[in-house]
């Protein structure tokens, strides 16, 4: 690998433009801090939502944006992502953390990290150009009704002892259980909703998150005035402190270094067996942080016209999943909500998101007595607001009325087979078809013309238009052939053809084997690359039977 082309891959790339090679003043200071402390009081509730939703302690939530948040801003190679717990990954780890526990959750986004890196060694950071469109809003939209049906249960209340881990059955049981809503969480969850919603048509610049739990928390206490109960985070979370005492809510201290596999919760043993069982969701944890980190680069280069470094934006991802789990911090990727908050909030480098994660940091030490007092369906309402603009309904409307038809039912397979199964499944599937309906449709742009000459009635003049590959070789020769029982001679002119693979080759082939006697086939204005496979072929003239000229005119005067 050349010296400036391995040079463009390495981490820091963001971080050393926007502050190195550019000159990096006061003012620019206080842009990334108001940018910061703006997006930090986004972060700090999503976070702890997000960790609740993905099956751990609140505080492991802001673990993630602290440590993950400083190590990506540092790595990476987009100067405005934010990075820290994301939605996406909700429908992922919820079930690793169900099956395997805290700390394998942790080990889980460790091998995470190591395959972002690996991604970002092989500049794999372009590929992401080649996942179509409604393959990405599928999955998305399946992500965010995924998401919004988890939050039903905190949301109002509900008594639900056991939730079933497949979509339709976990459906059934959130309905099964509405007669068990509590009235006091659905208060509070509506209006904390209802300020969310209604917050943007103020045009006050201060984002809704911190004023709709603030109308929420108002309303949880008018609730226990009457003398109901709402549940928050103190009162469904615990942790053990250092002489043995138990603590409600969230712990007053800072992330501390602890071997992943070594924490408390459900058995796990590190081992062959369960790295193995952990492969599966690593590698989805490492393919869906890769889409949406680079994603949220796309979006951010678009609101700022600059130009993000793609493999180096996988190595920062990946880099900064490696760390954070020694810190407790769960998966972590680019939020694009957060981070087009901080490109509008005055960013200009990373050292805004830093400053994000140094006031996560701060909250953790001074609010978490406050914090332990959020009620949980305040943060489920938080939580709806984000599966709802994760699924970019205005989107998927607008494919659904203007898109061909063969697009329309790759989303709508994609986004079924995510609620149904699993992202892994959607991608995969949804990607296989994308590409054959492609094929398909390429296929058909391949046809043969007759061209506009004057030739005898035993001869025909015909031009290909179009790619000669497997999906339409054999349709276009098989009318050759056809043709070739009633002419004496067949002219092709190939300038249209820009390409020429191994089934169109071997359908030429065949096509040559099958001429009947006294029929020639001449071929015409061949194009680079389809002479090139015809000459690595070894595919010589054959007199009577096939000859190449360099033009029509020549083929015609023959």
């Amino acid at each position: 690998m050349k010296r400036s082309t391995f040079s463009q891959t390495l981490p820091f790339r963001a971080l050393i433009d926007a502050c190195w090679r550019e000159k990096y003043t006061l003012s620019r200071l206080s842009r990334d801090a108001v940018a910061g402390i703006t997006v930090g009081i986004i972060a700090i509730p999503l976070a702890m939502a997000l960790a609740i939703a993905s099956g751990v302690p609140p505080q492991y939530g802001l673990y993630t944006a602290a440590v993950a948040g400083i190590v990506i801003a540092l790595c990476g190679g987009s100067r405005y992502s934010v990075s820290g717990p994301t939605a996406a990954f909700v429908v992922i780890l919820y079930p690793v953390s169900q099956q395997f526990g805290l700390a394998g959750l942790l080990v889980a986004t460790l091998m995470s990290g190591v395959f972002l890196v690996l991604f970002g060694l092989a500049r794999f950071g372009r590929l992401i150009e080649y996942i179509p469109l409604p393959v990405t809003l599928g999955f998305t939209s399946g992500i965010g009704i995924t998401i919004a049906t988890m939050q039903i249960k905190d949301f109002f209340g509900l008594e639900l002892t056991h939730v079933p881990e497949h979509y339709l059955p976990k459906v059934a049981a959130l309905f099964g259980a509405l007669p068990s809503a509590h009235m006091g969480d659905a208060l509070v969850g509506i209006v904390t909703l209802a300020v969310l919603i209604l917050w943007p048509r103020l045009g006050i610049r201060l984002p809704g998150h911190l004023p709709a739990l603030l109308a929420g928390c108002g309303v949880m206490a008018l609730v226990m005035l009457t003398g109901s109960e709402v549940a928050t985070i103190g009162s469904r979370f615990h942790y053990l402190l250092a002489d043995g005492s138990q603590g409600n809510g969230i712990p007053q201290l800072l992330p501390q270094f602890a071997l992943p596999w070594h924490l408390s919760g459900p058995a796990f043993t590190l081992s062959w067996d369960s790295l193995t069982a952990l492969l599966p969701a690593a590698f989805s944890m490492a393919m869906l942080g890769a889409i949406e980190s680079l994603l949220c680069a796309v979006v951010l280069d678009g609101m700022t016209g600059t130009r993000h470094n793609a493999n180096s934006e996988l190595l920062g991802q990946g880099i900064g999943n490696m760390v954070a789990p020694f810190f407790g911090g769960i998966t972590a990727t680019a939020a694009i909500a957060r981070s087009a908050a901080n490109v509008r909030a005055g960013a200009t480098s990373p050292v805004s998101a830093l400053i994000h994660a140094l006031l996560v940091l701060l909250a953790l030490l001074a609010l978490a007595p406050l914090l332990s007092w959020l009620p949980l369906s305040a943060m489920a309402a938080l939580l709806l607001v984000v599966a709802w603009n994760m699924s970019e309904a205005h989107k998927v409307v607008a494919l659904l009325r203007r898109a061909p038809k063969d697009d329309i039912i790759v989303m709508l397979l994609c986004m079924s087979l995510t609620v149904l199964f699993d992202m892994v499944v959607a991608i995969s599937v949804g990607i296989v078809l994308a590409s054959l309906l492609f094929m398909r449709r390429i296929a058909r742009m391949t046809t043969l013309v007759a061209l506009p000459v004057s030739v005898e009635p035993d001869v025909a003049a015909l031009r290909v238009t179009g790619p000669l590959f497997f999906a339409a070789a054999d349709r276009i020769f098989s009318e050759l052939l056809e043709m070739a029982q009633q002419k004496r001679v067949i002219i092709l002119q190939w300038d249209a053809v820009p390409v020429l693979d191994a089934g169109g080759l071997d359908a030429f082939t065949r096509v040559i084997e099958k001429l009947p006697a006294g029929c020639e086939l001449r071929i015409c204005n061949v194009e680079f690359q389809p002479l090139r496979t015809l000459a690595r072929a070894g595919i010589q003239p054959i007199p009577g039977r096939l000859t190449f000229y360099p033009d029509l005119s020549h083929a015609l005067a023959a």
